[in-house]
């Protein structure tokens, strides 16, 4: 079923304006919107803690005629998908039984996966968490949490509920959490603080991050989710926030057109010159361009800065390994490392998402440029015992996307390598694509499903799995989903 089909389209439906605060939700952006999930950095994955599986083993499970068919082998395995989507439901079904906690904010899991709940067509399901959050869901509370993955899990997770459901519960919350987030600007230059004390409003920043400083895919990945929110309630603040980041980025001067990942929000300075279109920057590129096509290809200024930054990546940061694959190293001060992260692969299908966009010479050459991206992060998957991809590969030392620091190693349920599968098979309809995403499927059942759902593997170059016991949140709300949309 297309999702767009299943959404009230009531946001300003019929106006064209310039104006940032003004925007309709065109069905190309819903499709990104649900589909995508609010695609997210998730380096911040520290703050997810286990908990209590009572209420989703309780609740949630589901068994069905598909989890005996498929461990019978009678689950058709052929290239058009018949039978695949049924595997990926069951599998979303068995990771249900795993319940995340942001910091000491509870129902990570059930938030972050209500969409995929609506579109998998588990209404009964769905209705249980929409109780679950009704009656449960508590932001009154002394904790600290991170603003980033608030907003991209439990925000960006309410409002999608809101917009395939229409229930108002899930609009109701999503504003009151927002105006909970907004002490977090409450700074000198109004550039987020990263850390935001619920009950007291107070912020700060990671100590680790170049002397206090704001990370840039964490301040850079509000936007959408809070001009959603001002559409929603009437309340400008929440779009005046965001938009104010834009101008405070505007006002600096970018080394080689690149936007360094630390800003100090009291100065309003860079700090240390990192960039990285993985962790800490990724997210803040392709918000770029989804705040573009949100407001129906109005928001000029957000094009504009997507594809000088493009042009800028592409300079300065995207190299080709002398086997001939395309990768996207990090920039530390004028040199380069040649790394790439599992994170960084979202950029693929972010490319050729936007490669309609560009310059009409450019097109062509971007969709070249994602496929390269594609298939560089299919090799970091294929080059492991597993065939499930190292948090991070490298291009030096007569290696070529592989990982060589025990670090790196490790697997965490990412899906940025089937969101660019999946974007992919969209835009050219290769059976490539949907083939490499099935086989991630398949390692993803062979090593990472444990009794109480999925967990992550600790190196994807052994022979047998050393689990982490952690299912992240982004697994039901991402993975499986950019998957279930293949087939």
């Amino acid at each position: 079923m297309p999702v767009a089909s299943l959404l009230p389209f009531t946001a300003t439906p019929n106006r064209k304006s310039a104006s940032p605060t003004s925007f309709r939700l065109t069905e190309k952006f819903i499709l990104l919107l649900v589909f995508s999930g609010f695609i997210t950095l998730c380096f911040g994955a520290i703050f997810f803690l286990p908990d209590s599986s009572k209420l989703l083993s309780g609740v949630f499970f589901r068994s069905s005629s598909v989890e005996a068919e498929t461990r019978a082998g009678t689950v058709s395995d052929t290239s058009t998908g018949t039978g695949k989507d049924e595997k990926i439901l069951e599998a979303f079904s068995n990771g249900l039984l795993s319940y995340l906690s942001t910091g000491s904010l509870k129902g990570a899991t059930i938030v972050d996966a209500l969409d995929t709940l609506y579109i998998m067509e588990m209404y009964d399901e769905f209705e249980a968490a929409t109780e679950w959050v009704e009656s449960n869901l508590d932001f009154n509370m002394n904790a600290e949490i991170s603003v980033f993955e608030v907003n991209i899990r439990f925000v960006g997770g309410l409002l999608s509920a809101y917009y395939l459901s229409g229930k108002e519960v899930f609009r109701r919350k999503a504003v009151e959490l927002g105006e909970k987030l907004l002490p977090a600007f409450k700074t000198p230059t109004g550039i987020p603080w990263a850390l935001l004390n619920l009950k007291s409003g107070i912020g700060r920043n990671w100590p680790w991050a170049s002397g206090g400083s704001s990370i840039l895919a964490e301040y850079g990945t509000l936007h959408l989710e809070f001009m959603h929110l001002s559409e929603l309630s009437g309340r400008p603040d929440f779009a005046e926030k965001v938009m104010n980041i834009r101008k405070v980025l505007n006002r600096l001067d970018k080394p080689q057109g690149l936007y360094p990942n630390y800003l100090n929000p009291n100065s309003g300075q860079w700090g240390q010159h990192h960039v990285s279109v993985g962790g800490l920057g990724d997210s803040f590129y392709e918000y770029l361009l989804k705040a573009w096509l949100m407001s129906d290809k109005t928001d000029e200024e957000g094009k504009k800065l997507y594809y000088d930054a493009l042009q800028a990546i592409e300079k300065n940061l995207i190299r080709k390994s002398s086997g001939g694959l395309t990768y996207i190293a990090e920039w530390k001060g004028g040199l380069l490392e040649h790394k790439m992260g599992h994170l960084t692969c979202f950029a693929g299908g972010m490319i050729a998402l936007g490669a309609d966009g560009g310059p009409d010479d450019k097109t062509g050459h971007q969709m070249e440029l994602a496929a390269e991206i594609a298939r560089t992060c299919h090799e970091s998957y294929a080059r492991t015992s597993m065939k499930l991809g190292p948090e991070a590969f490298r291009f030096d030392g007569g290696v070529e996307a592989i990982a060589t620091r025990q670090n790196e190693k490790y697997f965490i349920l990412r899906p940025e390598v089937i969101e660019t599968y999946m974007y992919m098979w969209r835009f050219t309809h290769d059976p490539k694509y949907r083939q490499w995403g099935w086989e991630a499927v398949q390692a993803l059942e062979k090593y990472c499903r444990v009794e109480g759902g999925y967990s992550g593997v600790r190196d994807v170059y052994a022979n047998t799995p050393n689990h982490d016991d952690v299912q992240q949140s982004f697994y039901l709300a991402e993975t499986l989903k950019l998957g279930q949309d293949m087939y």
